[in-house]
């Protein structure tokens, strides 16, 4: 969830802004004069944004999660039990 706090609510208030974001992975997004100036979230939800935008940033894979989409949209898909199945049959 992302909380909207303004720059002169969250000086007082930053040691609780901080213990929410640390236990509940909560996002800030810090307004000055009713605009976004910087946002505040915990490092594992920063790493991982990170990771999505390098992951994204790869055609290849890009294209890759695009085509996957649409099978599993299609219904192209196996189940984990057929998964197992053609995995044993490899490692045979």
């Amino acid at each position: 969830m992302v909380n909207m706090i303004t720059l002169k609510e969250l000086r007082p208030e930053l040691p609780e802004v901080i213990k929410d974001i640390d236990g509940k992975l909560g996002r800030y997004i810090v307004t000055k004069r009713g605009k976004p100036v910087a946002v505040m979230m915990s490092p594992d939800d920063y790493e991982g944004l990170l990771e999505t935008i390098e992951i994204l940033s790869d055609k290849e894979t890009a294209k890759r999660i695009k085509i996957a989409k649409k099978e599993i949209k299609e219904g192209k898909t196996v189940s984990l039990e057929e998964l197992r199945r053609k995995i044993e049959k490899i490692d045979a």
